[in-house]
């Protein structure tokens, strides 16, 4: 056991029909009907080969899209058939999740074979409007259909979702209440990465922030300056230009109705709180980039610009490798501004490879951070890629995980294993 959540070290696993819940969300092409990244599937692979090598009757469960991205909300077939071609193994898929056809199939399992069950948030119960609407605890949860018909057909839940961690819902947390429960190997290490760097950090530690997505991240800066874990945040993306308002910056019309029509303007005075509370540590871009008849250099002395800022400029990445070059351990959460684009990508491109190659420990999460990293071929180079985004972020932020928190009460109410 280890953070007091149980391991796959902890239970014999042979002949056992094991559910595990995975976080195997990708990005959906529906141009080509494939899935554009497989960088999540590809990490499940370690927990997967692991326990159908042990001899379990492997039932693998897990969200694509919803409610909240409507446009990756498709079956799992496909994760089917990349799962297969990654461990050379046949999984069987079912365009079911808990009704007749899947929970026949599911007893229909032999020893060391792999059944997918389709996307679990064709289920209500597993939408995002269901768990921030009605709030149900654990045991609640527990009550569901999914997981009423799927609990009495498995002897142990396996967790291995650490991307949704930070989600309250029932295959992430309500098995727990019936079964015993662990997580798997890819819980294990990032759990265990993340919390390297909350107890143990080698300073100097440098967080750099970015991306579209930034609204964790308030939740995050303030523990980590207050505690004394990021000698320096890099605020870079839409966090950069946030806070240059915060300090009175106008960064121009085109700009800021970005920021506007993403209601962060709502981020503002919490911005200029973490500002004046901590002057030294948070650093902010000194010029941008924008596009236009190709890459347009723009300093902050000639703002307000009329063109939309897509990415910092030169000085700006000059001044974050400086602090990049003398840190120990480095944070990345969010590309440095549009990396997609060529005119526009110079800034994620240099401070990515900046850090991958440098003597620093490195752990890279996001969605976005690691399609970029694997654009620019520096999987191999951080120390460590996070699965997870939100889930991470929250976790450095202090928040004990409802996952978390499920798996932990798992291993104190269910010490046996008690199975069917």
């Amino acid at each position: 056991m280890k953070y007091g959540i149980k391991t796959l070290d902890d239970f014999d696993f042979s002949g056992k029909t094991v559910l595990c819940r995975l976080d195997l969300n990708s990005p959906y092409d529906p141009g080509t009907g494939k899935l554009k990244d497989t960088t999540r599937i590809e990490k499940a692979v370690p927990t997967i080969e692991e326990l159908s090598d042990k001899g379990t009757k492997l039932v693998l469960l897990t969200h694509q899209g919803g409610d909240l991205e409507y446009h990756n909300y498709i079956s799992t077939e496909l994760h089917a058939q990349v799962i297969s071609g990654l461990i050379g193994k046949e999984v069987s898929f079912i365009d079911d999740v808990c009704g007749p056809g899947a929970r026949d199939a599911i007893k229909k399992l032999e020893n060391g074979q792999i059944l997918l069950l389709d996307n679990v948030r064709y289920m209500a119960e597993e939408m995002n409007l269901f768990e921030t609407k009605l709030k149900l605890s654990p045991s609640e949860q527990a009550k569901t259909i999914i997981i009423r018909k799927l609990s009495p057909l498995a002897h142990l839940y396996i967790c291995d979702a650490f991307a949704a961690a930070h989600r309250d819902q029932p295959t992430l947390v309500g098995f727990q209440e019936l079964l015993p429960s662990a997580m798997g190997r890819l819980f294990e290490a990032e759990y265990g990465v993340l919390s390297k760097i909350i107890i143990e950090p080698d300073h100097p530690v440098v967080f750099m922030m970015g991306g579209a997505k930034i609204e964790d991240a308030f939740n995050m800066m303030p523990k980590v300056l207050k505690d004394g874990i990021a000698d320096n945040i890099l605020s870079a993306g839409l966090l950069g230009q946030l806070f240059l308002m915060a300090k009175g910056v106008s960064l121009g019309e085109a700009s800021e109705g970005i920021i506007y029509a993403k209601k962060l303007d709502q981020y503002l005075e919490h911005a200029k709180e973490i500002l004046n509370g901590f002057p030294d540590k948070i650093v902010t871009p000194v010029d941008f980039a924008a596009e236009k008849d190709g890459r347009e250099e723009i300093r902050i002395d000639n703002l307000p610009s009329g063109d939309a800022i897509m990415d910092i400029g030169e000085a700006t990445i000059d001044k974050y490798k400086e602090f990049l070059s003398s840190a120990n351990t480095v944070f990345i959460n969010g590309p440095a501004g549009v990396f997609e684009k060529p005119e526009t990508e110079k800034g994620t491109r240099e401070l990515f490879t900046h850090t991958a190659l440098s003597k620093a420990f490195s752990v890279i999460g996001g969605g976005d951070s690691i399609t970029a990293a694997k654009k620019y071929r520096l999987e191999k180079d951080f120390s460590y890629m996070c699965t997870g985004g939100g889930a991470m972020v929250r976790f450095l932020s202090g928040e004990e995980l409802p996952v978390v928190k499920a798996l932990k009460k798992g291993a104190i109410n269910l010490q046996k294993e008690n199975y069917h």
